[in-house]
């Protein structure tokens, strides 16, 4: 199970430096931060520790199987930003 990034992402860009395995992108130096609405989780890098969500002051953070359900698509987007 990962973590998925849903749309109350600001992209402050905290989580970001608590992720133990760079896992969140795209990192604020990424030229690439400026043209995505929020941030996203790997799913193939996520160790499921939750130090991102722990941080996240918008709750924009869920473990996957926590999703809500009309949140449940989040899943996919941060799956397929990597892909």
């Amino acid at each position: 199970m990962a973590y998925v990034v849903t749309d109350a992402c600001t992209k402050d860009f905290v989580c970001v430096a608590e992720c133990a395995t760079a896992a969140i992108s795209p990192a604020p130096d990424d030229p690439a931060a400026g043209a995505v609405s929020q941030l996203f989780i790997n799913p193939d890098e996520c160790i499921d520790c939750g130090n991102c969500a722990t941080i996240c002051a918008q709750h924009a953070i869920f473990a996957q199987d926590d999703l809500p359900a009309d949140k449940a698509h989040f899943a996919e987007l941060n799956h397929a930003y990597f892909n």
